[in-house]
């Protein structure tokens, strides 16, 4: 669904990166710089329960997600070692983002958030797994209810929201990316199910 703001929003990002390829500042570093920023951020704000500024500042390294991809396209030095890069980042990234969650859900007494927050997380990286392995073995997998860039902005805007005292946001928007995840990796399982079980699947050896 939020692929078709990709568009609107490498418009926007394609000033900077056009500014930070003059400078010779290539994909990868950026790549690696949003991922430190946001872990970063997330493990110094989040378990201080500054979950406001601390979204604001994840969300600006995130961008960067976005920017390395622009830049890349740009210059012309896309690489299978930096979608690699980018991907596996990506989950170190999530990583840092809602461990930052279940450690403040955890000393402010909030056990049935913290587990939820955990099944987020491992959820979400299964999401992302299951797509690299049916791909890895020649099928497709791009189906699901929650891909990364839905699961980021209703992680990040229930947590904003829950930082400006918004009642029950945080909550809420946490139980709905958990069931969303849930229902994702359900469905891309069937779906590398009914690709394998189609006529023209040979069986791997």
């Amino acid at each position: 669904m939020l692929k078709l703001l990709r568009p609107a929003v490498t418009r926007v990002l394609t000033p900077v990166g056009r500014a930070l390829a003059r400078r010779g500042i290539s994909p990868n570093v950026v790549t690696a710089v949003g991922t430190f920023g946001t872990v970063a951020a997330a493990l110094f704000f989040y378990p201080r329960g500054q979950l406001f500024p601390g979204t604001v500042v994840i969300t600006i390294f995130v961008l960067a997600d976005l920017l390395d991809g622009v830049m890349a396209r740009m210059a012309g030095r896309g690489s299978q070692w930096g979608a690699f890069l980018d991907s596996t980042l990506d989950r170190v990234g999530d990583a840092g983002i809602f461990s930052g969650l279940v450690i403040w859900f955890m000393v402010s007494d909030q056990p049935v958030l913290a587990v939820v927050t955990l099944f987020c997380l491992v959820a979400g990286a299964l999401v992302s797994y299951v797509k690299a392995r049916a791909e890895g073995l020649g099928m497709t997998c791009d189906v699901g209810l929650a891909e990364r860039p839905e699961r980021l902005v209703v992680g990040l805007v229930a947590a904003g929201l829950g930082g400006l005292g918004v009642p029950y946001v945080l909550a809420a928007g946490l139980w709905l990316l958990a069931a969303a995840s849930a229902v994702t990796v359900a469905q891309r399982l069937l779906h590398v199910r009914r690709q394998a079980a189609a006529p023209a699947s040979r069986p791997l050896h």
